[in-house]
């Protein structure tokens, strides 16, 4: 990558500024100042600017957090404090979530700037389990986990839910995992059958679990397995 276009993405300025910076004499490679913006960039190069350490970004990055309420999972919004708070990386703003969580809901939010490999999370045709851990304010009625094995109507919606796997822990509390993304699903799975959603922790996407080790508003890089579970393209024969 060339140094300019390296400035120019780290410290969030244009080619222009990211040149005079240069020319200022504050960029230095491997301790040397370096006045170049042509200057090519290589894995191994430290770059600095300031003084202060610019990490260098090859390839694309991939984390999970675990989201509290109150923040939503679009990159910008005029109203609400998004996820993108939490996440202390260079070019915070390339990054999005792969499978979006409410205003409300809690728990595992995938963040990456692979479009491909959140469109195989997000996409229907690829049936990516998601598990949902579901308060609720009446308690469970016996044949609910028969009614979201066999498909529910939900209002306004054409077609049935697809099967969908219900374990009871306590008589307000259940695990779904459902294997569709439609708007607000499990809010309206419940509403369906009678009952109320009060919480919503969302603890799975795929093979990938919530690292119980972070706290709300945490988050970490995801290891090469994790990647890797999402699996790739399938191609056409």
């Amino acid at each position: 990558m060339r140094l300019d276009k390296f400035l120019s993405q780290q410290l969030e300025v244009s080619r222009a500024i990211a040149a005079r910076e240069l020319r200022a004499r504050k960029v230095t490679v491997d301790g040397e100042v370096v006045r170049e913006g042509s200057f090519k960039l290589s894995p191994e190069n430290q770059v600095e600017y300031d003084g202060n350490p610019l990490q260098q970004q090859f390839g694309p990055r991939y984390f999970m957090l675990n989201k509290p309420q109150g923040y939503v999972c679009s990159t910008d919004d005029p109203d609400h404090p998004t996820v993108l708070y939490f996440l202390e990386e260079p070019t915070a703003y390339k990054l999005h979530a792969a499978g979006r969580l409410d205003i409300d809901t809690t728990g595992l939010v995938l963040m990456t700037d692979d479009g491909q490999w959140s469109h195989r999370i997000t996409s229907p045709r690829h049936h990516c389990e998601k598990t949902y851990l579901v308060t609720l304010e009446s308690p469970l009625s016996s044949d609910t986990a028969a009614q979201f094995s066999a498909g529910v109507q939900l209002h306004n919606e054409k077609d049935l839910t697809k099967p969908a796997r219900l374990e009871a822990i306590s008589e307000y509390q259940v695990r779904l995992t459902i294997s569709e993304g439609r708007y607000h699903q499990v809010k309206r799975m419940f509403a369906a059958v009678g009952n109320h959603v009060v919480e919503l922790h969302r603890e799975r996407i795929g093979a990938i679990v919530l690292d119980e080790d972070l706290a709300p508003g945490e988050y970490r890089a995801l290891t090469e397995d994790e990647i890797a579970s999402v699996g790739l393209p399938k191609q056409k024969k």
